[in-house]
């Protein structure tokens, strides 16, 4: 029945003279989903809407599946365009749509007419009077809510008749590419592929860097953080994953330094070479799937002294969730049965049994002075061979 969706968006509706600019990014990402997308779809914008028109066979549903993913749709209606043919035409329009959608119900309903055009000779008014009064006349099971219809007929008079009424969520947010790129530390838990769809949710493009420890963490576990980043690509696009091979720093650290400060000053190192790898690759901010006070190293004094060795923003998406809040954005974006696979990453290897849960920046930085020169070449040789990975 249907060959054509209407794309509604928010935010981009408030942009004034930049709206366009959020529009044809809007487009643009559109394109690239639906070009994996069996079928062919013809993508136009007039007056504030967006239109996906397809030719040919197309499959419904991986079509839909497609748009729910594009950062920025609020809501996909799969609609029925007809040519103005006048008012008896509109209404054969809407009886024909009405009967192939709800014959035989027993619900309310509501037309909400547009009308954009404003040379149609009915006002919205009576085009949703007089359609009200031909429904009530064809359909006996369906009874008038102005107030909470169960169903919400739209009819949208422009250059072309839109009817519609039904409206599948989008994701929301913003269009990708339209707040810079940044720095995703990912690594095989439940909250940072959680941390990077938020981020992109606010239309801002990711890139990643995993830190692997061979032999204390498997080829799997490097397996696991690609199969991750894989799913969170499906909305942010292409993602750069850089892999560091982090054992000898991790071993020097844990050689030299006192245990309870191990988890704060290997995470400190972590966030220097994640800022080089950024600076390098004009990402302008890091991002992390931290959690204020879910394990030692996320209390507000430890956040604090990681962020020490940091020059870049380092956004915090998931600051203030619940874990609960985390694990239900991960289901919904097919994260979770992959981060919650048995295979250990570098930071539970060597997290210390009793770690410092106030650390003082001053002693930290006291702590890392045992290092010397030797951690800044094993940082160099890490960044000279790591590993980069295109996630499509």
């Amino acid at each position: 029945m249907f060959q054509a969706f209407l794309i509604k968006y928010g935010e981009i509706g408030v942009k004034g003279k930049n709206r366009y600019v959020f529009e044809d990014a809007l487009i643009s990402r559109m394109k690239q989903v639906l070009s994996t997308v069996d079928g062919t779809f013809k993508i136009s914008k007039e007056q504030g809407r967006i239109y996906v028109e397809t030719e040919g066979v197309f499959d419904y549903e991986e079509t839909v599946a497609a748009l729910q993913r594009v950062f920025g749709i609020v809501g996909i209606c799969p609609v029925v365009l007809a040519e103005d043919r006048g008012y008896e035409a509109l209404s054969q329009d809407v009886m024909d749509y009405m009967h192939r959608m709800y014959e035989g119900v027993t619900k309310t309903f509501k037309v909400h007419t547009r009308r954009a055009n404003k040379r149609y000779p009915l006002d919205s008014m009576e085009v949703n009077a007089r359609l009200g009064g031909r429904i009530l006349e064809e359909f006996p099971g369906l009874t008038v809510d102005v107030h909470h219809p169960d169903i919400m007929l739209h009819v949208e008079l422009r250059s072309q008749i839109c009817i519609y009424s039904e409206v599948i969520p989008g994701p929301g947010g913003m269009p990708l590419g339209t707040n810079g790129r940044s720095m995703l530390l990912l690594s095989g838990g439940i909250d940072s592929p959680v941390a990077g769809y938020m981020v992109a949710k606010r239309g801002v493009m990711i890139d990643a860097v995993y830190f692997h420890a061979p032999p204390y963490t498997s080829e799997r576990a490097k397996e696991k953080v690609v199969d991750l980043a894989r799913k969170v690509a499906r909305y942010t696009g292409h993602i750069c994953l850089h892999v560091i091979n982090f054992t000898d720093i991790q071993m020097y650290i844990y050689d030299q330094c006192p245990h309870d400060e191990l988890t704060i000053i290997m995470r400190r190192y972590m966030m220097r070479i994640a800022q080089q790898i950024a600076a390098d690759t004009g990402c302008l901010a890091l991002v992390t799937g931290e959690s204020i006070g879910q394990v030692a190293s996320q209390t507000v004094p430890s956040l604090a002294a990681t962020n020490d060795v940091c020059t870049l923003p380092v956004f915090r998406p998931l600051i203030a969730f619940d874990k609960e809040d985390i694990v239900t954005i991960a289901k919904k974006i097919d994260t979770y049965e992959i981060s919650i696979l048995p295979y250990e990453d570098c930071c539970t290897t060597f997290v210390a049994k009793h770690p410092v849960t106030k650390p003082q920046v001053e002693r930290i930085r006291r702590s890392e002075q045992a290092l010397s020169e030797k951690i800044e070449d094993m940082v160099e040789e890490a960044l000279r061979t790591r590993e980069v990975i295109d996630i499509e």
